[in-house]
This record gives structure tokens, C-alpha cells and sequence, in this order.
């Protein structure tokens, strides 16, 4: 016990510090303490569904190699006759963006599939309003701003039209028989004002019309100084004869290949492809 301590008078700050000292390693002698082993947090990973099989159209994407980066492809059934699409490009390294495509990949299948049942479904409104929510939920899982450029469909069966928004993503590329025209952007990026939408548009699918969406990794693909660009994927898909909707996909990442004489390590390289057959 040390000298000044007292039981009769008011304990001295050394004595605390005695009784404190005994306690703990009197309670360590008898109850051993063990390390406790601290599992890391889960990594988000987000996980691609199969393609749904359509009514006389297909659907496909296809990366370059693995992913490195922020770009992020899906689709999911929300109707008998309709099927959602969305091709997603968030800022930064892979390991900076996979908990914010996980998280945007959920409300894209949550809030896709609750906005688009039911019978009397405004196809404009609904994509209006899952712009907004993957809006929010990017900005929510980045905890703040981070561009995320989007393009997200919805194609209906029935009609062979497809409702969509471009958030600042390249844009859309439509071949059918008059030519190649281009769906531009209709708002800004996700991830960067709260309350940030973008508008809706309409877009017809012929029998035999093709839509291509090419990520910025594709676009951006340099050969020196001089990039690939969006006349290039428009003259790869006016000069196609690929059989389906992969091999097209296939065809525009060969040739982003060829142009820069080696593999596009730069960022992601994807390409998604709709297809109408009839």
C-alpha cells in the first residue's frame, strides 16, 4: 500500500492508482486474458446475374480482361415483358469503388423492380425517379461527391422500345436502317448534387436495330497521343456482321485492342449491346 495512503483520512491519488493496479492484475492472474481476433469488414462485391432471355431481341456486355476500375454492367427482369439494363462507370480504382457500384447495384435492382410493376407503369417517370435514387445512393455510399457517368434502360418486349437516361455517360449508339445516330447525355453524372435527375427519353428498336453502349475506357484508348474515339466504335458497329449481341460486344473491345498495339490497361473497357432480332 503506498505511504499516503489513508483509511481514515480522504485517499491520495496514489492510492487509486495502487487499488487500480492490484485489481488488474490480480483479475488478469485469474481470468487469462486472450487476443481477440478482429474480423476485417466484408469487401462489397458485386455480383452480375444471368443475362434474362428475351422475346425476339438479346442482351449482352462484356469486359476487357478484369476490372480495374469503376465500370459496372446489369440487368434484371422487372416485368413479363420488360427487363431493365444499365451500364455504370463510378471514379476511381476498383478497390475505391466496389462498395459504391454494390450499393448502386442494389437500388438498381431494389428500386427498379418496385418502380416498374404494375400495369399503369409511366416508363419516363419511373426511370426519372431510379435515376434519383441511384443518384442519392452513390452519393450515400461515397460519403459525398463522386462522378459516376450511367446509362440505364428499360426495354419493353412488346414494343421494342427502350426508356432510358444518360447521366454524362458516352453516348448511346443506335444502328438501324437509316444509319447511326447518337442518345447524348440527358443529365449530369450521378454522384454529384443531392437532388440531381436526369430527364427520360424514348428510343424505337427496329427489327434488326442495334444499340451499343462503350464505356469511356474504350473511347479513351490511346494509340500515342491520338484516342480511339467515338467515330471509330460508330465505324466498328456500321461495319459489323456479328452474328449476336456478345460477339459484337467482343468485336468493338478486338478493336480497341488492335488500335493501341496492347491490352487496355488505362481503365475498364466494356461494352454492352441490345439486339433486336424481331
Amino acid at each position: 500500500m503506498p505511504a499516503d495512503a489513508s483509511w481514515m483520512g480522504t485517499p491520495g491519488p496514489d492510492f487509486f492508482d495502487w487499488c487500480l493496479s492490484e485489481f488488474c492484475s490480480k483479475f488478469s492472474t485469474r481470468f487469462p486474458m486472450r487476443a481477440l481476433k478482429v474480423s476485417p469488414p466484408p469487401i462489397c462485391v458485386p455480383v452480375h446475374s444471368e443475362v434474362p432471355k428475351l422475346q425476339g431481341a438479346e442482351l449482352a456486355s462484356v469486359y476487357y480482361a478484369r476490372r480495374m476500375a469503376g465500370d459496372f454492367y446489369d440487368f434484371v427482369r422487372v416485368g413479363p415483358t420488360r427487363v431493365l439494363f444499365g451500364l455504370f462507370d463510378a471514379a476511381g480504382f476498383l478497390k475505391d469503388t466496389r462498395a459504391i457500384v454494390s450499393a448502386a447495384q442494389q437500388t438498381f435492382r431494389n428500386a427498379g423492380t418496385e418502380l416498374f410493376t404494375g400495369r399503369d407503369v409511366n416508363d419516363a417517370d419511373a426511370m426519372m425517379d431510379l435515376c434519383l435514387e441511384l443518384n442519392r445512393t452513390v452519393m450515400k455510399a461515397a460519403g459525398g461527391v463522386r462522378s459516376c457517368p450511367a446509362f440505364a434502360g428499360c426495354y419493353d418486349e412488346r414494343s421494342g422500345i427502350v426508356c432510358y437516361f444518360n447521366a454524362g455517360h458516352t453516348p448511346g449508339l443506335l444502328r438501324d436502317q437509316t444509319g447511326i445516330s447518337e442518345l447524348p447525355a440527358t443529365g449530369l453524372p450521378l454522384g454529384l448534387f443531392t437532388h440531381m435527375i436526369s430527364d427520360a427519353s424514348m428510343v424505337a428498336l427496329v427489327p434488326g436495330a442495334v444499340l451499343l453502349l462503350a464505356s469511356r475506357g474504350i473511347i479513351e484508348g490511346k494509340r500515342k497521343s491520338e484516342e480511339f474515339g467515338l467515330e471509330r466504335v460508330k465505324e466498328v458497329l456500321r461495319q459489323s456482321k456479328a452474328p449476336s449481341a456478345r460477339e459484337l460486344c467482343v468485336s468493338v473491345l478486338d478493336h480497341v485492342q488492335q488500335f493501341m498495339h496492347a491490352a487496355p490497361t488505362h481503365d475498364d473497357a466494356t461494352a454492352l449491346v441490345l439486339a433486336r432480332n424481331l
